[in-house]
């Protein structure tokens, strides 16, 4: 076997198992990099989930507050009625 078949087929190992680690590295990197995009979107959604909460809570508290005037009025128009009666 001539020399230079010799180096050829160790570059080409050694290239083949630098290849491999390169791409591993890049897998690693590439869902690394998503990973964090994620966990960014998460963080958004959820800081807007919270924020929703509030508002539907500050809603249905002015709802209820509606609701117990609506129950005062009908309960004036009852003794009214009562009293027509």
């Amino acid at each position: 076997m001539s020399e230079k078949v010799y180096f050829i087929t160790l570059a080409l190992l050694f290239g083949t198992i630098l290849a491999v680690f390169a791409f591993k590295y890049a897998s690693a990197a590439i869902q690394a990099r998503a990973r964090g995009a994620n966990d960014d979107n998460y963080r958004a959604l959820a800081q807007r989930a919270v924020a929703a909460e509030g508002e539907h809570a500050t809603a249905v508290s002015a709802i209820m507050t509606e609701l117990k005037q609506v129950g005062a009025r009908l309960g004036a128009i009852e003794t009214i009625l009562k009293q027509v009666e």
